[in-house]
């Protein structure tokens, strides 16, 4: 089933639950997805990965407008922000721990022959892909620049 698909499901579900939170998050993905498709040069139909780049990216603004709300003492904004956040997160791969991200860029470093700083750029190209809606870029950069020190 398509991310649109699952996302107008999850709408006339929040819509007979009454539950705004839920329904104000489902139509701001909606709105992504329509956008995606009606762009210049679009198909009109998104692909798994472009579903994944879309939900990606609403969840990293939720988290950095969380941040936001955190340091300026906005309680009530925070709340908003953190709910949309969790139902975004629903539709994403399951998010792998430090360990794990930290286990697999091992590998990727092994596989690709990296032994220095200056094959950063290598290893984080790879990395994006493999990683791709299961880490956090910053995190995974992090990672990397220790590995490679």
């Amino acid at each position: 089933m398509s991310l649109k698909t699952q996302v107008e499901s999850g709408i006339k579900d929040a819509m007979r639950a009454k539950d705004q939170d839920t329904l104000r998050a489902l139509r701001a993905i909606k709105s992504l997805i329509l956008l995606e498709e009606t762009k210049g040069g679009a198909t009109g139909e998104l692909t798994a990965d472009d579903e994944l780049k879309l939900l990606t990216k609403a969840a990293k603004q939720r988290r950095e407008s969380a941040d936001i709300y955190k340091t300026q003492n906005r309680p009530d904004l925070l709340e908003k922000e953190e709910a949309e956040l969790a139902i975004i997160e629903q539709f994403l791969p399951k998010q792998l721990a430090e360990d794990e991200i930290k286990a697999k860029l091992q590998d990727i470093i092994t596989r690709i022959g990296a032994s220095s700083p200056a094959d950063m750029g290598k290893v984080m190209g790879v990395a994006t892909k493999e990683l791709a809606g299961q880490a956090d870029g910053r995190v995974v950069s992090t990672l990397v620049k220790s590995l490679l020190a």
